[in-house]
């Protein structure tokens, strides 16, 4: 015998108790089973973000990217990371209260005097939205009147040691900023320098990664 025949002999209004209980069980199961097959349903945890990881002698730098108003830059960095290309490139250019300046590849070599010319050989089209404050991520380039249109360095990229506002009049492509080892970076604009602005013993990016956080 059924269990829902064996509530009717205690009473129809019972019987259909028990009946609306199974009904609603089967109900929610089903909904659970629509969520969870649902691909639009939120995950149980969120995502992780993608962030840069610069190594040095003093500690690590991080530094979230801003993807939604610098996008071909973002992209252009990550592709470079995962390459190596940053990896043993040094800041070749220290400014106290300024900024410090790396990723070109001629700073891997024992002639200083080129630091600061080399790159991928190509440029990237200026997306400029950020504004400098400190500890933010833009790319170098070369002056307005060799490049009109703003166009940044393939892989030249300096970080902000105080807010510079007049950057932001000037039109340089900010990328992103860092978010822990600020300290670090004033580590490197605090070593010593010649008074042209290139460190006698440049901070080595021992190596730049891409990790998920």
């Amino acid at each position: 015998m059924s269990l829902v025949r064996q509530l009717q002999a205690y009473g129809p209004a019972v019987a259909l108790s028990a009946i609306a209980c199974t009904a609603m069980a089967q109900s929610a199961t089903k909904h659970v089973e629509a969520v969870a097959e649902d691909p639009k349903a939120p995950a149980s945890a969120p995502a992780g973000k993608e962030i840069a990881v610069i190594q040095t002698k003093y500690g690590s730098i991080e530094i979230e990217f801003f993807d939604k108003d610098a996008p071909e830059h973002v992209k252009n960095f990550r592709k470079l990371a995962r390459d190596g290309f940053y990896d043993g490139t040094s800041f070749h250019r220290v400014i106290p209260n300024f900024v410090v300046q790396g990723g070109d590849p001629n700073s891997t070599d024992s002639d200083p005097t080129n630091d600061g010319q080399g790159g991928p050989g190509y440029t990237i089209p200026a997306e400029i939205k950020q504004l400098h404050k400190r500890g933010c991520v833009a790319a170098a380039r070369l002056p307005d009147q060799a490049n009109p249109d703003k166009r940044s360095s393939g892989s030249q990229f300096y970080i902000c040691l105080k807010d510079l506002p007049h950057l932001d009049q000037g039109g340089y492509s900010v990328f992103g900023r860092v978010t822990k080892g600020m300290d670090i970076v004033d580590k490197i604009a605090a070593d010593t320098r010649t008074n042209a602005g290139k460190p006698k013993d440049p901070v080595k990016m021992v190596k730049v990664t891409v990790v998920t956080r």
